[in-house]
């Protein structure tokens, strides 16, 4: 196989594709429901696909199975921020999605706003918290209310917005039970717009409009809990804004392949960086194959499309 990924579609036909799901993060329900869809859908499109729940053994179950290259459909930590695939740079099996900088980058959410902030992109103001360390609240420097979430997860997992300084202590704790160290922003009054990337360049943009306060866990794994608009009805410069900042949000931490860039986008017709999804959810709830679907890729075409550009990123 051609390590850059140049490949054909009859030659994806002859190679055993591993779909790596489950996992060890707080996000394995959703990972298992996105692997399954994506399974599902490789073996009803005639290829020699494996469904694997990772665990610790992966390097193992990967060798028995002999896999000749894995379709990621991880979500969170130990798959989504560049564990796995350095696990897979070493084993020689090419993959899909962003190489281990670029995962690890946008898992991390301190990073990566240094990262959006070095390339001149508009983020909100934060402090970082760490577990252990004094906090005081009163040096946060920007208004109620604000948002506190773990530095290093996904699918909104472990965070709150605090309408005051009282319930601050409780949102931290919440947010201390997912990961050492806390990102407490501004919150930023805004339509949550998502940019789906693919091959590198921007497919569209969607809007969310929770019935919660925000897109949380339940709004985002609960049919009927969020209204989904397709194309995002915004103004047609606006729109192009959009996608033009989702691409370059992608650029900015060296996304491959795919990714889905989460905005806010303001009155004042700003558009906010929130965070890159690097492996975006696949489930029937999932915004990055709703995007594909908008423009006319159904969801095999899209798997395909992915695997296309199955590659390892390190070396020469």
């Amino acid at each position: 196989m051609d390590m850059a990924g140049i490949m054909t579609l009859e030659e994806l036909k002859s190679k055993k594709i591993a779909v790596l799901h489950g996992g060890l993060s707080a996000e394995r329900e959703v990972s298992l429901k996105s692997g399954a869809a994506v399974h599902g859908a490789l073996v009803d499109l005639g290829y020699n696909a494996v469904a694997i729940d990772v665990d610790r053994n992966l390097a193992r179950v990967l060798a028995d199975n002999e896999v000749d290259l894995a379709f990621i459909a991880l979500h969170g930590r130990y798959g989504e921020d560049g564990a796995v695939q350095g696990l897979l740079e070493m084993a020689g099996i090419p993959y899909t999605g962003s190489g281990v900088l670029a995962s690890a980058l946008a898992m991390n959410k301190v990073y990566a706003k240094a990262a959006f902030a070095a390339a001149g992109m508009l983020i909100a103001p934060y402090v970082v918290v760490e577990r252990g360390k004094p906090f005081d609240v009163q040096t946060v420097g920007f208004p109620f209310p604000v948002v506190v979430k773990p530095s290093q997860e996904g699918s909104s997992v472990g965070i709150s917005i605090v309408q005051d300084a009282k319930d601050m202590a409780e949102a931290l704790q919440t947010a201390f039970r997912y990961d050492r160290e806390v990102l407490v922003e501004q919150f930023i009054d805004g339509r949550e717009i998502q940019v789906g990337i693919l091959e590198d360049r921007a497919l569209g943009a969607i809007e969310i409009i929770p019935r919660n306060q925000f897109y949380d866990f339940e709004a985002k794994y609960t049919p009927g809990m969020a209204e989904h608009v397709f194309p995002a009805p915004l103004p047609e410069g606006l729109y192009r804004k959009a996608l033009e900042t989702g691409a370059a949000a992608h650029r900015a931490l060296g996304c491959s392949s795919y990714s889905r860039v989460d905005l806010l986008v303001t009155s004042r017709e700003e558009c906010y960086v929130l965070e890159v999804n690097t492996l975006p959810g696949m489930t029937a709830l999932s915004l990055f194959p709703e995007i594909a679907g908008g423009v006319g890729i159904k969801f095999g075409e899209l798997l395909e499309r992915i695997l296309l550009t199955s590659s390892l990123k390190i070396g020469i």
